[in-house]
């Protein structure tokens, strides 16, 4: 199976996009000090022809605000990179234009490198004579990659406890930083749409396998009695989502092949019948995958309705 592509700018622009002000006040505390928050609106999206290239570029996040004790509106400008462009300062500088073209307000451009090699961006594009500076184009820079991961953990900064899972970790801390992630979501205290929004994210960058959940399961165990019981509430919680939904996909599976069956030997009985085995199917996948992660057998009945006896016989 190919493995699937990760929409990278989508998952940023809604990170950023519903903790804009906490993403400011993490990397840019300047910035944040002089925006007037409360005038804050994101605008609509900016598509881009490079006529030259033939390629349409889409502007990933752009906000609307106010600088404190001024009038005039100002536009924030974050634009995204998971790769490295030997030409990314030139882009930037032609999305700079444009926008001041269109919108003729002062624009402050930021850039964030998510990628995982350790690399020396540029943040400027200078064009010049001998004689004469034609341009010296600036804009502020977060690589996350050279960010030192434990400098945040202490921060209740929601995209903090996210971009824990690009900044500059090893192999062998992956545990430890997703358990220190957990530990931020439950200092947080987030609403539920917000914290899956988080939780997601962090995942898709920083998934465990099986032997890593199991021993990341066992240290949450051995913090201090109620924040270990808080965490591993959220990671039941989560598992219980995944659970939930490998149960809606068996059944859609279910009820397509029961579909299928049904052209050949009468629709709603085959329909059905295919309910019923993709229930069943998913519930089986989902039981012996909990199984190896440790749980037990009366928490794997309850959660999944399966029968004590024949989760007894998965062990064997």
């Amino acid at each position: 199976m190919a493995k699937q592509r990760i929409d990278h700018d989508r998952l940023f622009k809604e990170l950023l996009s519903t903790f804009f002000e906490e993403f400011l006040l993490l990397f840019f505390p300047d910035v944040y000090e002089q925006i007037d928050v409360h005038h804050l609106s994101f605008l609509s999206e900016e598509v881009f022809t490079d006529i030259t290239a033939g390629e349409k570029h889409r502007v990933d996040l752009l906000a609307e605000t106010k600088l404190k004790g001024e009038d005039g509106l100002v536009i924030v400008h974050v634009e995204h990179q998971s790769y490295t462009q030997r030409t990314f300062p030139e882009r930037m500088f032609i999305y700079f234009s444009r926008l001041f073209q269109k919108h003729r307000r002062r624009i402050l451009p930021i850039a964030i490198f998510s990628y995982d090699e350790h690399h020396d961006e540029p943040s400027s594009l200078i064009i010049q004579f001998p004689f004469l500076t034609v341009l010296d184009f600036r804009f502020l820079t977060v690589e996350l990659r050279k960010l030192p991961w434990r400098e945040y953990i202490r921060q209740d900064n929601p995209v903090a406890a996210a971009l824990l899972s690009k900044m500059g970790y090893n192999e062998d801390e992956r545990i430890e930083v997703k358990k220190e992630f957990l530990r931020m979501l439950v200092r947080l205290e987030l609403d539920a749409a917000k914290q899956r929004l988080l939780f997601g994210f962090f995942e898709t960058y920083l998934p465990l396998s099986e032997e890593e959940e199991i021993q990341l399961r066992n240290e949450v165990s051995q913090m201090e009695t109620k924040e270990a019981k808080q965490v591993m509430e959220l990671i039941i919680s989560y598992e219980q989502r995944g659970i939930e939904k490998g149960i809606r996909e068996g059944i859609k599976q279910g009820i397509e092949q029961g579909i299928k069956q049904g052209m050949k030997q009468g629709m709603k009985q085959g329909v059905e019948q295919g309910r019923k085995k993709g229930i069943e199917e998913g519930k089986t996948d989902i039981a012996k995958r909990m199984l190896a992660k440790g749980y037990d057998v009366q928490t794997i009945h309850e959660l999944t309705g399966l029968p004590i006896e024949k989760i007894e016989r998965m062990k064997g």
